[in-house]
């Protein structure tokens, strides 16, 4: 049973379920803009949907927020700014809180971007995934390398001065040069962070149902090898498994999610994670996923779906199953801190994992190692109960 002296750092996340078209990899919840309800209705079931969250933070104050999707930026900016105010009108939001909206080249331009600064949106998060065309053609994406490049610079223009651009790797017959080539395009632009991931195959998605021709894991690993030297040779760390960033620049909410912090989530399919000194508990929840179920329960105590407490086996799990991901790690006093539990409780699988080479144990801190980073699966099996 947890234990609290403090409780973690709260953030709050915001799903927008709708897009342009639903892309082949992608398997979060998001539906076709077809299916959008107007901007007031959705407006007005966050709303109603976060009052019903209030009770279990009161007092607490909100470090980050991030708004996504699905595709944020088909939202036009007078919601964002309502959505803001609204917000700031029920919970302490701090002044220099981190606030990310995702966006999609192909539904924005210089004009809607200067409007969201002008929300409040401190932040952009850009997917490109690609900047050559037959790629995105692939992808299923609804934009072009040059409305990627137009997005780019309509961002610096409209005065964001902290972005991130989304790059995938490991894309239907993608070449370890085609593979650098879009990441010295990015670098042209030289965005404050970068998320450079491998697609994977999800379940539930049309790549899963026919799957296309993909690199081999070797060529991946060949792949991710020469795209982090390059990144690292322009100053980016590589502080997170697929997070690159210039000094200062990390992503403060994703950060809370990997150190185990809290979060609420509101929203059609949003996930929240609460800590409860009182209670002594960990609750993870979720809401209504299909937006058509969700605006008619957003005003009733029906719009959780899931509510889970965990047990101690998994929040040592889950604790790990973030911290890990860390470049950095976590030291003894975080796990305490932030789980509420004794640090004996992962000393037997910690202690294996470093006879196995996958983590640096030392001073209290614990970080993978590069092997444990290739065998994260492995290594976080041992974890599991």
């Amino acid at each position: 049973m947890p234990n609290f002296t403090n409780l973690p750092a709260l953030s709050l996340y915001i799903h927008i379920p709708w897009c342009v078209r639903k892309c082949p990899y992608c398997d979060f919840n998001s539906h076709e803009i077809r299916e959008q309800p107007s901007e007031t209705q959705y407006l007005n079931a966050l709303f109603a949907d976060l009052e019903q969250d209030l009770p279990k933070v009161w007092g607490r104050s909100i470090q980050s927020i991030f708004i996504g999707g699905g595709t944020p930026s088909v939202f036009s900016p007078d919601f964002y700014q309502q959505l803001l105010a609204g917000i700031r009108s029920r919970i302490k939001l701090l002044p220099q809180a981190e606030i990310t909206l995702e966006a999609n080249p192909g539904t924005v331009d210089s004009a809607r971007f200067q409007g969201y600064r002008e929300a409040g949106i401190n932040r952009l998060s850009l997917g490109v995934q690609s900047f050559q065309d037959e790629m995105l053609h692939n992808l299923g994406r609804i934009h072009d390398a040059q409305q990627a490049k137009n997005a780019l610079t309509a961002i610096r223009e409209a005065g964001f001065e902290n972005f991130n651009l989304d790059l995938m790797f490991g894309l239907p017959q993608q070449t370890v040069a085609m593979a650098l080539d879009d990441l010295n395009t990015a670098l042209q632009f030289a965005p404050p962070h970068l998320s450079w991931y491998q697609l994977t195959l999800e379940p539930n998605t049309a790549f899963f149902r026919q799957p296309p021709n993909l690199p081999d894991d070797d060529y991946i690993w060949e792949i991710q090898e020469a795209g982090q030297a390059l990144l690292a040779a322009h100053g980016y760390q590589n502080y997170e498994i697929s997070a690159y960033s210039k000094t200062g620049k990390r992503c403060r909410h994703n950060l809370n999610y990997w150190e185990f912090g809290d979060y609420l989530g509101i929203g059609a399919g949003a996930h929240g994670k609460i800590s409860d000194a009182a209670q002594a508990s960990i609750t993870r929840y979720s809401k209504q996923r299909h937006p058509k179920l969700y605006l008619e329960t957003a005003h009733s105590g029906e719009v959780i779906s899931s509510l889970q407490v965990l047990e101690t086996e998994d929040i040592c799990l889950e604790f790990m199953l973030n911290a890990l991901r860390l470049r950095e790690g976590f030291s003894e006093r975080d796990f305490t801190q932030q789980t509420g539990l004794d640090f004996e409780l992962v000393k037997t699988p910690l202690n294996h994992a470093y006879k196995q080479g996958w983590i640096e144990y030392s001073n209290q801190r614990i970080a993978p190692t590069e092997q444990g980073l290739r065998f994260l699966n492995e290594l976080l099996e041992l974890f599991v109960p």
